[in-house]
């Protein structure tokens, strides 16, 4: 099968072309033929491992010192179950799903297999609805995963006012918009290109960081997520800014805070939002596989919208 490997840590052209064998589910695995991919800013942190002396070595520790253990990296996928292992019970061949890999990587393929088990480290796989192409369902996971895990920690409740900072990204995407259907007043903090693709998901108002300070406002909020990837800010002085922005009881929750379990049950519940037309995917570019250098060159530059999805030729619908 066609994949994109890592050979080393680095740029954008450590990754590379090689035809690897077909894996083979496992007893408790299903076999996914993939149709789509995204680069998410987990992948360009894998490939790049540009990381502080302490957290970079924690990093390679877990995943490799010099390149990956797990040369087919990418984290998300959406495709159609092609075989399954003897005890899978969940899932049957010809069923849509789409999902996070975790640690287990492998999602820059044709194939991959994933467990129908789920774990924090393994990875977690749904049904795709019908009407939700690959391309949305790719755009859908990293963000649907992990952008409910954050707002759980928040507590939400109907009427309060919410701070979405990062409003533009994967999961400031997908936040701003399970925030509003929670019932939520949501503010959305990005740049000037951003604001009007943050209004149409539902933000109540935008802060165009470029021009306002969130500290400088009088606006104070119940909750404050910062959901800018790692690295592409100086975190401890938003921090400082945001924590001047909340209520008394106000929450600050951080996207680098904690390591967030990978459930299923996240995207069956983001599938029913999408299904009522109350939850869109947000694509800003889409790659064949094979210009993955140049995706992953793109999303270096920090200034990408919502996902960046990646098509594999078979199949495509």
């Amino acid at each position: 099968m066609k994949a994109v490997v890592c050979t080393q840590y680095g740029p954008p052209d450590v990754l590379q072309f090689k035809e690897m064998p077909k894996p083979q589910p496992k007893d408790h695995e299903v076999c996914i033929k993939n149709f789509a991919t995204a680069v998410t800013g987990s992948d360009v942190l894998i490939r790049g491992a540009d990381m502080p002396v302490l957290l970079g070595l924690m990093f390679r520790m877990m995943i490799g010192f010099r390149k990956p253990r797990r040369p087919i990296i990418g984290l998300v996928f959406a495709g159609e179950i092609e075989s399954i292992g003897n005890d899978v019970t969940r899932f049957k061949t010809g069923d849509q799903v789409y999902g996070f890999t975790g640690f287990g990587f492998g999602a820059y393929a044709e194939y991959l297999c994933i467990s129908e088990v789920e774990s924090k480290r393994g990875g977690c796989l749904a049904m795709k609805p019908g009407d939700m192409s690959y391309e949305e369902a790719a755009a859908v996971a990293y963000g649907g995963v992990l952008a409910p895990y954050f707002l759980e920690k928040s507590a939400i409740q109907k009427g309060q006012k919410v701070c979405i900072y990062g409003a533009s990204g994967a999961i400031g995407t997908t936040s701003v918009q399970l925030v509003k259907n929670l019932g939520a007043d949501v503010t959305g903090v990005c740049s000037t290109k951003n604001v009007e693709l943050v209004k149409s998901l539902g933000a109540d108002s935008v802060i165009d960081y470029s021009k306002e300070d969130i500290a400088g406002r009088r606006e104070q909020y119940d909750c404050i997520l910062d959901a800018v990837p790692n690295g592409k800010i100086d975190r401890k002085k938003l921090k400082a800014q945001c924590r001047k922005a909340l209520s008394p009881s106000g929450k600050y929750i951080s996207i680098d805070d904690g390591s967030p379990p990978l459930k299923a049950e996240y995207l069956v519940q983001l599938n029913a939002l999408f299904e009522a037309g109350e939850f869109k995917a947000v694509i800003d570019r889409t790659y064949p596989l094979e210009h993955i250098i140049e995706a992953h060159t793109y999303v270096d530059t920090g200034r990408k919208k919502g996902n960046v999805v990646i098509t594999l030729k078979h199949g495509i619908t």
